[in-house]
């Protein structure tokens, strides 16, 4: 053996001892007892933080999936229940059970009328769908959060007094300025109120508006009587079985979840949220409210950016 090959043997002697050193110094490290302070988002490999943002992602696209799913499902179940009843007007005039002409001739009119709500509420929400999609483009605007309020009770205060249900609404600071398409917020809130006022058989609402410091959002509150929506109507009906909608045959409106549903997309369009709360106030003790939040991207004034 020559004087190189004892080079080469006494250099991989030494590195193996080396590495001998380092792995036994990372299973002491691992097997011990003593808690290890969480690393920070900078301290992470990069490796660690794509495979979080990762996995964020695919939660984020999983939940997203499931409620198209659900919006899918609900929307074939509202559209369902017409088609039912033109199928059997029309099963009736061609099995020949009409007694005469003119009672053919009235379910003929009949299957036309119902034909031309199914169109508009197909038209309803293809709209919705649209808009989601980003075809229909919505017109984010800043807006006084006041004024819409105000146009809001001036447009549904009658109808909330016809049926004596006080509608009250408490003003809104002028200098607040929401982010949102004007005309689809003010029908959110006005198909809320509508749809809480019909199915109210007491009670009343109140409409109001919160800001908080540390949030870049504004809170509009509804307050209405708990059984002026239908919380327990299921919203994902792939979890349940097959069950019969809810629209009037003679009006063919949509359902109260149904509407519940479109709202909630719009206002996710727009940058915000809608969710069902329990309310935190109640004028009459036997009287339980439910609160309708709708969070709305918050116009920040540019001396608080600098």
């Amino acid at each position: 053996m020559n004087w190189s090959n004892w080079i080469y043997l006494g250099a991989g002697i030494a590195l193996g001892m080396v590495f001998r050193q380092l792995f036994a110094r990372s299973s002491n490290v691992s097997s011990s007892s003593s808690p290890v302070a969480p690393l920070d988002q900078q301290d992470m490999p990069p490796i660690v933080q794509q495979l979080q943002q990762t996995q964020l992602a695919y939660q984020m696209a999983r939940e997203m999936s499931q409620f198209k799913a659900g919006f899918l499902v609900r929307t074939s179940h509202e559209l369902r229940s017409p088609l039912n009843g033109l199928i059997g007007l029309h099963q009736l005039i061609l099995s020949d059970l009409c007694e005469d002409p003119a009672e053919e001739r009235e379910f003929i009119a009949q299957a036309h009328e119902r034909t031309l709500k199914l169109l508009k509420l197909m038209d309803e929400i293809l709209t919705v769908a649209r808009t989601e999609h980003g075809t229909n483009k919505l017109d984010i605007q800043p807006r006084p959060l006041a004024q819409i309020l105000q146009e809001v009770h001036n447009l549904t205060y009658m109808l909330a007094a016809n049926r004596n249900f006080p509608l009250q609404l408490l003003p809104a600071d002028p200098e607040i300025y929401v982010l949102a398409d004007y005309l689809w917020l003010r029908q959110i809130l006005i198909s809320l109120i509508d749809t809480a006022i019909t199915q109210m058989e007491e009670g009343s609402i109140c409409i109001s508006s919160s800001t908080l410091p540390t949030n870049n959002f504004v809170n509009i509150w509804l307050d209405v009587p708990t059984h002026a929506f239908p919380w327990s109507e299921p919203i994902d009906l792939l979890k349940y079985e097959d069950q019969p909608t809810q629209i009037d045959q003679k009006t063919a409106a949509l359902s109260p979840g149904m509407r519940l549903l479109i709202n909630q997309t719009l206002v996710k369009v727009m940058g915000g949220k809608l969710e069902i709360l329990p309310s935190t106030i109640a004028k009459e003790p036997h009287q339980q409210l439910t609160r309708l939040q709708i969070s709305i991207p918050l116009v920040i004034p540019e001396a608080e950016l600098l």
